[in-house]
């Protein structure tokens, strides 16, 4: 571990970003260049003491799960997210995959939202990034581990939970469309990738998936027109846009509703109502 090189870095990478950059309000003048430290901290989820140790050169080793989300809250892009795990003493990924690394470009877009739900996800559906409006309206999806983590999974080995929020006659159609994003997936990265392990996982747990599997149909689909169903609020009818990074292993999401609508209604209730929800 190289805390020399790690504290300059971090400093220097900290130091050139703006509260916009991030999603935050500029706020009150600022007396040095940059974000704050305890504003970095809390979007790396850690305590404040402990980045200032880091960049005081007096930290402890972080671990590559504190490296990663260091790299995310410092927008950093894939060679310098490597760099960090080198200087850190870590083993840097040799290969960025859509559940490692959220691609700055879509965390800048995803930043400027905060009024409609959005949320980034790997190509493996599981959600890297959400705002608020997104966790209100879907839920805390940042405690899953494993495989449990893909919202593929979760869909067929738990289906009484997850699929509560689609109408019954929709699900169908969902499943379907999950497993078909989830085999262009698995033709991109391999049946030694995690693709492959998650594919043979739910052929073993979910009779449902391999039906589906069997077909050998090929898409990343997303409807243009959905109908979530909110515990509180009822059914909310949402328009869907996405945004693919280039390798398309990421998505932004965004759901929005007309203006005037039922559906923009319940969005500007959800707002209040926030994660006044079921537990996940």
């Amino acid at each position: 571990m190289d805390r020399s090189a790690l504290a300059d870095f971090l400093r220097r990478h900290r130091e050139a970003l703006r509260p916009e950059d991030v999603g935050l309000p500029e706020g009150a003048r600022r007396r040095a260049p940059g974000l704050r430290r305890e504003e970095v901290a809390a979007l790396a989820l850690m305590s404040t003491d402990y980045y200032t140790r880091l960049e005081q050169r007096r930290g402890p080793q972080p671990s590559e799960q504190m490296l990663a989300t260091l790299a995310r809250a410092l927008r950093l892009t894939g060679d310098e997210r490597a760099y960090l795990f080198r200087v850190a003493g870590r083993n840097a990924p040799e290969t960025f995959t859509g559940s490692s690394h959220v691609a700055p470009a879509l965390l800048r877009v995803l930043d400027r939202l905060d009024d409609t739900p959005a949320l980034i996800l790997s190509n493996l559906g599981e959600t890297l990034v959400a705002n608020r409006m997104a966790q209100a309206l879907l839920g805390d999806r940042s405690g899953y581990t494993g495989l449990a983590r893909s919202e593929i999974y979760r869909w067929f080995t738990d289906p009484e939970h997850e699929r509560r929020l689609y109408p019954d006659d929709d699900r169908p159609r969902q499943s379907r469309a999950m497993v078909a994003g989830l085999r262009a997936a698995y033709g991109t990265m391999g049946p030694k990738s995690r693709a492959g392990e998650l594919v043979r996982a739910l052929q073993k747990a979910s009779r449902e998936f391999a039906e589906i599997w069997d077909r050998h149909e090929v898409a990343r689909r997303f409807e243009d027109h959905k109908v979530l169903v909110h515990p509180q609020l009822g059914p909310i009818e949402l328009d869907c846009q996405v945004l693919f990074t280039e390798d398309q292993s990421q998505t932004l999401l965004v759901l929005t509703a007309p203006p005037r609508s039922e559906g923009d209604e319940k969005l500007k209730l959800l707002a209040v109502v926030g994660h006044e929800r079921f537990p996940v």
